[in-house]
């Protein structure tokens, strides 16, 4: 199944919008799964460099999690008052604690984040009372459900999904590489 919609300027991304893969993300910050494939996600970034983009859409599997809502909406805020970069540190703030304890994700935990990352907490509880950025986790999610995402994580490699084995950083690298190889192919032929 293809992604839909395809990456745009609206997406958290790091890296270079022509790099050679570009691997996108629908993750629930409440996901024990998600969490385990964050630090491989990292490698990957580490290995690849400027030839990986990644991504990542809010997936929050709010039946089965109760705190992954506001934890997206959290870092939506942050990303709002505090930037790319802050959101990116909120999302790496939300994965690495997210075990640390039963409420590592409620809402003065998502407010602490927020401080730890320079973004006033008080904000956080305000947009969290408004719904100030539901919009957004939910235009995320819809995106996920027409691109066939039914759990998480899940993962598009260059716009195609990808069922195989991320747990394993070895031959997730394989498979990115193999992506990295089609497309620097493909691109060297347009030429």
């Amino acid at each position: 199944m293809s992604l839909t919609p395809l990456v745009t300027s609206r997406d958290h991304q790091l890296g270079v919008a022509d790099a050679l893969v570009t691997l996108v993300e629908y993750g629930d910050y409440e996901c024990p799964h998600c969490a385990r494939a964050h630090p491989v996600v990292k490698e990957m970034q580490r290995r690849f460099g400027e030839h990986l983009r990644v991504v990542f859409r809010n997936f929050p599997l709010a039946q089965v999690h109760p705190f992954a809502l506001h934890a997206a909406e959290a870092a939506e805020c942050v990303a709002v008052h505090g930037g790319e970069d802050a959101f990116w540190r909120m999302h790496d703030a939300l994965f690495e604690h997210q075990q640390d304890s039963p409420t590592s994700l409620a809402d003065e935990r998502l407010a602490a984040y927020a401080e730890a990352v320079g973004v006033d907490g008080a904000l956080v509880v305000r947009d969290l009372a408004n719904q100030a950025h539901l919009d957004r986790v939910r235009e995320d999610f819809r995106g996920g459900v027409r691109s066939g995402v039914n759990g998480t994580p899940s993962f598009f490699v260059n716009g195609e999904r990808y069922d195989g084995d991320w747990t394993d950083a070895e031959h997730f690298a394989s498979v990115l590489g193999r992506a990295a190889k089609e497309r620097g192919r493909s691109m060297t032929g347009m030429r």
